[in-house]
């Protein structure tokens, strides 16, 4: 039997929940942060910066939360990978799919992602990320200033996928206990305050090291591509900040104008070719979701990518699915949300392709999301951003040489007839999306200087969508902000009218662990929101 499996008993999920808070929280316990956790004698870690080097794998490794494969399922692909529209389940997890699948939100699934980055249902609190952060910064930020500046962009890294799930997190407050016993939540605009703030910090840091040629002393702990080269690193940041600019540029303007521009004017630049991609390699773990695809059967390919990838006849299906198992030579996609019997039903439709998952690789930013950025970033009016349609094509072309298709680059890039394809669910014609659906995008490949803002814009985030696969709660996050590419809604709604089927699921509501742990920390976070603690809020920089 699967870990994963486990967690849908009660018996088991109370258990997991009473130890999870037995265990600590990150409103309790501080006094192990300090620590450290690793078990191994301070001389032999100092050897070779190992002291200070070795928790740096286990942030980066936290990012995705691979391992076991189970946690990544929960808190990433049973989230964002649906809600962004790019893969779909072929099973009902019991209960006949009355769960986040259908936006019955599980508390068990809610809070693996919160635990994950603070040590409440991880099997250790000093292994979570902002413990960890806390523990390599206070033994680096004086005497090791490059490996102070790198926990922070990896922090911030991490924890903005955090803040664009629930909104509030708990980020400069973290380990500042109220006399009451509680900790106080950012709101997500102050979140994304602090992160711009430590990215600065990170990317001054880091960019004086290269300038000065200085040793590459975190290339042995570096998981990335990267082996410890600074700039890169400097380049990563400055497509964070960017990415993170553009997130918030309809709900701060002034703020986004001033750190995309800051991001776009930086000499070392942003993350430019399919070499520079930033991926965490997990080896010797397999990729958590070939497990799900060849291993559990639990995770298929979308409808929407079915409709848009063979409607534009993009070369990259073959790339990201395999032809289904029961329709030869056909790639079929099942719709999010529907009714789903059995397992058995709809589990020989499409899987990910194996070839794309099969070197431990996760996928985290590519230089195709960079251009795409700067496409936008034109839209905005930002000095440095470049021409739209340079940006754009270069974005495509960044990703058809990621995944080895660039030999259709400019056949791809010149139609403007192509769109999206109805959708045809064989099994059953009540998914189906037929032409002429307000749900079915009518956007082209090719670029057209004359269409207004909205189109280009939609244009662009098509494209980047398709680019990004399969990272999906990046993906999820851009669909809140711009409605685009145009998703399926789902069949079937069990959130009690919490959620709009028609607006789509908008975020994760906080979980009961965290009630109970942190009650009136919780309680003052929910103010912040500006609406009810459920899915259907929007988050502060989801503006409609």
């Amino acid at each position: 039997m699967k870990p994963f499996k486990h967690i849908f008993t009660r018996k088991t999920l109370a258990a997991g929940l009473a130890a999870s808070i037995f265990m600590a929280s990150c409103t309790k316990d501080f006094e192990r942060l300090n620590t450290n956790p690793y078990g191994v004698s301070e001389d032999d870690l100092k050897k070779d910066f190992q002291y200070i080097g070795e928790p740096f794998k286990q942030i980066q490794m936290s990012i995705f939360a691979a391992n076991p494969s189970w946690v990544f399922q929960v808190q990433q692909n049973l989230m964002g990978d649906l809600y962004s529209g790019y893969m779909a389940v072929p099973n009902p997890f019991g209960n006949f799919g009355n769960n986040n699948t259908t936006y019955n939100l599980q508390d068990g699934w809610n809070q693996v992602l919160w635990g994950c980055a603070y040590g409440t249902y991880a099997p250790s609190l000093d292994n979570s990320v902002m413990p960890v952060c806390r523990y390599v910064g206070n033994l680096t930020k004086t005497d090791y200033p490059n490996f102070y500046a790198w926990s922070l962009l990896l922090k911030v890294l991490t924890m903005h996928r955090l803040a664009d799930v629930y909104g509030p997190i708990i980020y400069t407050k973290y380990g500042v206990q109220n006399p009451d016993g509680s900790i106080d939540y950012d709101s997500q605009q102050e979140a994304y305050n602090a992160f711009f703030k430590d990215l600065a910090e990170a990317i001054t840091t880091l960019t004086k090291y290269h300038n000065d040629g200085a040793p590459k002393n975190f290339a042995e702990f570096d998981l990335s591509p990267y082996q410890g080269d600074y700039s890169k690193w400097v380049q990563v940041a400055n497509t964070l900040r960017l990415r993170l600019a553009i997130r918030i540029s309809k709900a701060d303007p002034a703020k986004a104008k001033t750190e995309g521009e800051a991001a776009l004017a930086h000499p070392l630049g942003l993350l430019t070719a399919a070499a520079d991609n930033f991926t965490i390699n997990i080896a010797p773990l397999e990729h958590p979701l070939r497990t799900f695809s060849e291993g559990w059967g639990d995770i298929r390919m979308s409808a929407p990518m079915e409709s848009i990838l063979k409607g534009l006849k993009d070369p990259r299906l073959v790339k990201y699915f395999s032809p289904s198992d029961e329709f030869p030579g056909q790639y079929k996609g099942i719709r999010n949300g529907i009714n789903l019997p059995a397992k058995e039903v709809y589990v020989n439709f499409s899987k990910l392709n194996k070839d794309l998952l099969g070197n431990s690789k996760i996928q985290v930013m590519t230089a195709a999301e960079a251009w795409f950025l700067k496409a936008e970033a034109n839209l905005l009016g930002w000095t440095g951003a470049g021409a739209a349609q340079q940006n754009y094509e270069k974005g495509v072309e960044a990703s058809f040489a990621q995944h080895g298709v660039s030999g259709n680059l400019a056949e791809y890039l010149a139609d403007n007839t192509s769109t999206a394809a109805p959708y045809v669910d064989p099994k059953n014609a009540a998914n189906n999306i037929n032409t002429g659906s307000p749900w079915l995008s009518t956007i082209t490949v090719k670029w057209n200087d004359v269409d207004a803002p909205a189109r280009k814009l939609e244009r662009i985030i098509t494209q980047k969508w398709i680019a990004g696969f399969p990272e999906g709660q990046e993906a999820w996050a851009e669909f809140r902000r711009t409605g685009y590419p145009k998703q399926f809604p789902v069949m079937i709604n069990n959130s009690g009218g919490k959620i709009s089927t028609t607006a789509f699921i908008r975020r994760i509501n906080f979980s009961s662990t965290e009630y109970q742990a942190n009650p009136k920390g919780v309680e003052r976070a929910v103010t912040l929101l500006g609406g009810p603690d459920n899915g259907g809020t929007r988050l502060w920089w989801d503006k409609p």
